[in-house]
């Protein structure tokens, strides 16, 4: 059966490229501006405050996993009231050592493990939208320890070490979003996959993108009415459900001409048109090019 979910990361194509211990102590704040990449943190000790712009502040316990799939700003800070510091992720991420916030002094209040990685795909952002703004999960070992073997290869030089993080990306990446799904998530694919009817066409709609599907159809899948499935299928992904269907073609469509050498006519045939003319006509109207000149265009 189809894993929408794994298939959704392996297009994304994640790689983490950076990794750091991060401590604070005393008096401090620091204020992040939007970054765009997806970012991670993990606490080993302690305990500190994360207030993500658009999101309820959080209190980030030992154990604690936070994944900020496109990353807004966010203030980070410990108890005390403070003038949080403004920093630019992009410089940031270029101090090397070990990053200490406050009290330079003493031993430090809070341990974490932060970083980001970076989406090797042009629908990074299409993927991402389909994905809760902030997952906060407590107290899952297994997450922290996948967080310090990214900080652990990334700091060394072993042979093999790009597809090392590649993978471990991949898998941090899955761990934190099956653990997050639930239906109390926002619209999108988590939603979805946590609605045993919708997840069902979701499931049939990756499985099998070059059926000419239908919304009864796919309603069918789901053992629902047409418009009990569509009303149900939207409020949980957000999206209706030929423009999911569509979506997801598009964003297979262009991995295809990015990093396969297929005749256009196979493109097509694979994401569900009946012919190369019909595909770029959708594609073009869709992605704003034809799909010759965006294979051109796009670093494969």
């Amino acid at each position: 059966m189809s894993d929408p979910l794994t298939q959704v990361i392996e297009l994304m194509r994640p790689r983490a490229i950076f990794s750091k211990s991060i401590t604070g102590a005393g008096p401090w704040a620091v204020r992040y501006s939007a970054f765009g990449q997806p970012g991670f943190c993990a606490v080993l000790e302690g305990r500190c405050r994360l207030m993500v712009d658009g999101e309820e502040p959080a209190t980030l316990e030992q154990g604690d996993f936070v994944l900020l799939p496109a990353t807004p700003a966010f203030t980070m800070s410990g108890f005390e009231p403070v003038i949080p510091t403004q920093l630019d992720p992009r410089s940031a991420s270029s101090t090397a050592g070990e990053v200490r916030h406050g009290r330079a002094n003493g031993p430090a209040e809070v341990r974490l493990l932060g970083g980001y990685f970076a989406f090797d795909t042009p629908d990074a952002a299409l993927l991402v939208s389909l994905l809760p703004s902030m997952i906060h999960i407590r107290g899952v070992e297994r997450l922290t320890t996948l967080v310090r073997l990214v900080a652990e290869e990334a700091q060394a030089e072993n042979v093999g070490r790009e597809l090392v993080l590649t993978r471990l990306a991949e898998i941090l990446l899955i761990e934190a979003l099956r653990m997050s799904g639930s239906k109390d998530t926002p619209p999108g694919l988590l939603h979805g996959l946590s609605d045993v009817r919708v997840a069902k066409a979701l499931r049939d709609m990756h499985g099998d993108p070059q059926r000419t599907w239908t919304v009864i159809e796919l309603a069918d899948v789901a053992g629902m009415s047409r418009s009990a499935f569509f009303d149900r299928f939207t409020r949980a992904v957000g999206l209706r459900p030929m423009e999911y269907l569509m979506a997801w073609r598009m964003a297979v469509a262009k991995d295809m001409l990015r990093h396969d050498d297929l005749p256009l006519d196979e493109v097509a045939r694979r994401v569900g048109y009946g012919s190369a003319s019909t595909f770029s006509t959708a594609f073009s109207r869709h992605v704003g090019q034809p799909p010759g000149r965006y294979a051109r265009t796009q670093p494969s």
